[in-house]
């Protein structure tokens, strides 16, 4: 969360001296809390999938809910196009809604095109990039805009640097497909499983695939059924609903699994089985419900026209970050526990570590101490 989340959290909404000023503020704030109505969209994803949308839509549900029932709806678009979450967005304004919260980089040519012509409508991105955004779809007028983007190579090299200091030595990871944000989940992964093995002095091996598919099915659970029955420990699922046909084949052969964007651990355990290690989660819930109450608050103009990266904030309280692995589900060791995670955060912070976030070098080339990185490209 950067700063001025943080500070956003403990302002107290400033009230004039005058009985009668302070009413009229109070009326105002009433008639913004009527007048905000918010859609979300999702991507090529349902509410459902245990990861991005879902996480999205329960944030902005919630948001309403607790807060005097504010409008509130989600809308899910025909196809994987950006033509079908356009027309999805200009029902939700013909609707009255007039906040936009969309989750994922597949949004970036729909608020390129959407924005411009709405004006009075606030855009909310989560995962849209300045270069999705601004470079591939060309949208120079974010004046209705924000986006935030997260440091996901942080959430992957503590969840790689996890498996191997609770003693996995050969590793797995089944993304989506090649895209930045799982890019830098997969390149951050190498890189925390590589310094723990130089720590320890282990001899890790990782077999990197990407599904080239946000969805599991039987083509993606017989490659993973391969890999974990040629000696993979542990598979880092990382793609939306991939984490099933991970799931599927860990569970047959006593396998384990680590989770992505949020904590997987209780559906997962649930239908599976204990297979669950750790998840790389981000603060999909927190910034969003951040970003609304700012709208709220009136305060849009501090937001309207950026694109932060949000990251790490706090080496004391972990839980205030918007990348890492959570506290309470991790299955900590004694090599390893919750202290050790919060000195590696503190290494992070304090620029002792370097965590790259470069998604153009190639897996195997993030290996700096010897970990041996097997490149497996796509699975279909």
């Amino acid at each position: 969360m950067k700063k001025f989340f943080a500070i956003l959290l403990v302002l107290a909404v400033a009230f004039s001296a005058f009985a009668q000023g302070g009413n009229e503020a109070a009326k105002t704030d009433a008639a913004k809390a009527d007048k905000m109505a918010v859609a979300m969209i999702t991507d090529y994803g349902d509410i459902t999938d245990q990861s991005f949308n879902q996480s999205t839509y329960e944030a902005c549900r919630d948001f309403c809910k607790a807060n005097g029932d504010l409008k509130f709806k989600y809308f899910k678009p025909s196809a994987d196009s950006t033509a079908a979450r356009v027309e999805m967005i200009d029902l939700a304004i013909s609707e009255g809604f007039n906040v936009i919260v969309m989750p994922g980089y597949a949004f970036a040519g729909a608020i390129a095109e959407a924005a411009p012509q709405n004006k009075d409508v606030k855009f909310v991105g989560l995962d849209v990039s300045e270069y999705d955004l601004c470079i591939a779809s060309g949208l120079t007028d974010l004046s209705n805009v924000y986006c935030m983007v997260y440091q996901e190579e942080l959430a992957g090299f503590f969840a790689g640097y996890a498996a191997v200091m609770m003693g996995y030595t050969k590793l797995g990871f089944c993304g989506g497909m090649a895209v930045p944000a799982v890019q830098r989940y997969g390149y951050g992964y190498i890189q925390g499983a590589d310094l723990a093995a130089s720590k320890i002095g282990a001899k890790v091996e990782m077999q990197y695939a990407y599904a080239n598919q946000f969805f599991g099915d039987a083509d993606i659970t017989a490659f993973c059924d391969t890999m974990y029955k040629n000696g993979t420990e542990i598979v880092f699922a990382c793609g939306g609903s991939v984490y099933t046909s991970v799931a599927e084949a860990a569970v047959k052969v006593g396998g384990k699994f680590i989770g992505v964007d949020v904590d997987q651990q209780p559906i997962v355990d649930k239908a599976y089985g204990p297979i669950t290690v750790t998840s790389a989660v981000k603060g999909l819930y927190a910034s969003t419900q951040a970003t609304l109450k700012t709208i709220l608050e009136g305060k849009w103009d501090i937001l309207v026209g950026k694109i932060d990266n949000l990251g790490l904030v706090s080496e004391k309280d972990v839980e205030l970050n918007y990348v890492g692995i959570p506290t309470k589900t991790t299955k900590w060791v004694d090599k390893f526990g919750v202290e050790d995670y919060k000195a590696l955060v503190a290494d992070i912070i304090s620029g002792k570590i370097v965590v790259s976030n470069d998604n153009s070098v190639k897996p195997a080339d993030n290996a700096k101490y010897g970990i041996v990185v097997k490149d497996l490209g796509n699975i279909k």
